[in-house]
């Protein structure tokens, strides 16, 4: 069984034309999935009974707990010029993620949105992770689409910039995913 180096691009030479293509691609998946989250929690407000899928939330933050062992996994590998091993860790925590955002969505389609009851200081903190967990999701599609391209194009010093910046984002984000699983089983939470 041979192996391809990941110092070779794993597609043709990049042009302007191809990244185009690739940039509205990215641009229409990720928008299409921003609408479909913002329907799903804002409008649509779960089904009511056609699904039960309560045990959704645990296999999320699993997802989520895993996606993060997977992304540190790969900077150890990385640090070590591990560039096999980083790359498939790279891949596995892009697998984790994507079951995450197809669970997420399941969940909130049959069950909306999720309301924290805790109060005290505890609800600050809670609202104050939770805030900062979507709102650094919102960028996180396009740019782990991208830092991926970059690699698949062996566009290596672009993919080394971007993920200077996509690596502390999805790892905060994979984090306080768990986090707020969390908090939402110790300190309590009600259906929408």
């Amino acid at each position: 069984m041979s192996t391809v180096r990941v110092t070779e691009p794993l597609l043709p030479a990049a042009n302007a034309r191809t990244d185009r293509t690739f940039f509205i691609f990215n641009a229409i998946l990720s928008g299409a999935a921003l609408a479909v989250i913002a329907y799903l929690l804002l409008v649509r407000r779960g089904a009511g009974g056609e699904m039960d899928l309560r045990f959704m939330p645990a296999v999320n933050a699993s997802l989520n707990g895993l996606a993060t062992v997977l992304l540190l996994s790969g900077y150890v590998a990385i640090r070590r010029r591990a560039r096999d091993v980083h790359k498939y860790f790279m891949v596995a925590a892009f697998a984790a993620s994507a079951l995450f955002l197809i669970g997420y969505l399941a969940y909130h389609y049959a069950h909306g949105d999720t309301k924290y009851v805790g109060g005290g200081p505890l609800r600050a903190i809670y609202f104050f992770i939770l805030i900062s967990h979507i709102v650094l999701s919102l960028p996180l599609v396009p740019m782990v689409m991208t830092t991926l391209y970059f690699t698949v194009r062996g566009q290596f010093p672009r993919h080394r910039r971007l993920a200077r910046w996509t690596f502390p984002i999805w790892l905060y984000v994979s984090i306080t995913g768990v986090v707020v699983f969390a908090m939402l089983q110790v300190f309590g939470s009600t259906p929408a």
